[in-house]
């Protein structure tokens, strides 16, 4: 994309930024007969190498989770400019809106998406191969930048398949539910790749790290990875973008896009809040309102 290549030099070259976070294709294997290999995060830091970026359906990474606070070693880098989704740009508003970042600490690049894929080494959008996060996607122009490139490409293919997995699980009775998460989250072997891509668990001590008190089991038994995976969903609640980057990164393929996708339903049927990209607004679980339902009391 050559709009995206010369404003990341320009950016680089007059000193505005010092990195640019984007995404760029993976060098080609010694083996040409393994074909493509996908595309992966870039930290560009010399204008020169503006022309390694890229941008198309591949490009799935929420690089949002690169501005958390805690990784230090971007950090370091300097000022940043990155590209943005608009699923990933409500990732942005949330560190802005949780006092993580200062929104004139970061240059954002939106790009307009026609959808990714679920598979960031195959490049061809279809029903089949669409991410979920797509589906009925109403921010395919980010709502939250300071510059915008590219033009609008058509809508992604409509994906039923997360929807439909939703409605299966709610027709299912409690016990026919508890079955389905307790055999799914006892693939879980506790690697906590969904907590580390994630840009929203910033916290420098995980409540799974703690041992004084010790509140959640860090064996990887179904009862520990049941306290695990709800514990993490309920601090979710309100503050998930809806990346599916927890999902794509689990090696286990556990379906945590599902849960996640039932709390946010949960919280927009009781609160009327949806995760958005104007850091202005509130989280219903981070703001007191005098007239807050307080059924669950009683």
């Amino acid at each position: 994309m050559k709009e995206l290549r010369e404003l990341a030099r320009s950016l680089l070259a007059s000193g505005a930024v010092k990195v640019v976070i984007g995404y760029e294709e993976i060098p080609t294997a010694r083996w040409p007969e393994e074909g493509p290999r996908g595309v992966r995060p870039a930290f560009v830091t010399d204008p020169a190498d503006a022309d390694r970026l890229v941008f198309d359906a591949r490009c799935v990474q929420n690089l949002a989770t690169y501005l958390n606070p805690r990784r230090q070693h971007v950090v370091a880098l300097g000022k940043a400019a990155v590209v943005v989704k608009g699923c990933d740009a409500r990732a942005v508003a949330g560190l802005v809106r949780e006092a993580q970042l200062r929104r004139e600490d970061v240059v954002l690049i939106g790009v307009r998406c026609g959808g990714v894929v679920r598979d960031p080494s195959r490049g061809a959008l279809s029903e089949e191969d669409v991410s979920d996060r797509c589906g009925g996607c109403e921010e395919r122009e980010p709502k939250l930048f300071d510059h915008l490139v590219g033009a609008l490409p058509p809508p992604p293919p409509r994906s039923t398949r997360r929807a439909d997995a939703l409605a299966r699980l709610a027709k299912m009775t409690a016990a026919e539910r508890w079955e389905f998460w307790k055999e799914s989250l006892s693939r879980c072997v506790r690697c906590y790749a969904c907590r580390e891509i994630c840009p929203m668990c910033f916290c420098v001590q995980c409540v799974a790290d703690r041992n004084r008190p010790q509140w959640v089991d860090c064996s990887p038994t179904v009862r520990g990875n049941v306290a695990w995976h709800l514990t993490r969903a309920l601090h979710q609640a309100g503050r998930c973008v809806d990346c599916l980057e927890c999902e794509r990164a689990c090696p286990e393929g556990i379906p945590l896009g599902l849960l996640g996708r039932h709390v946010a339903q949960v919280v927009e049927r009781r609160f009327g809040y949806r995760t958005c990209a104007d850091p202005a607004v509130p989280a219903p679980l981070g703001v007191y309102r005098t007239d807050d339902e307080e059924g669950f009391i009683t």
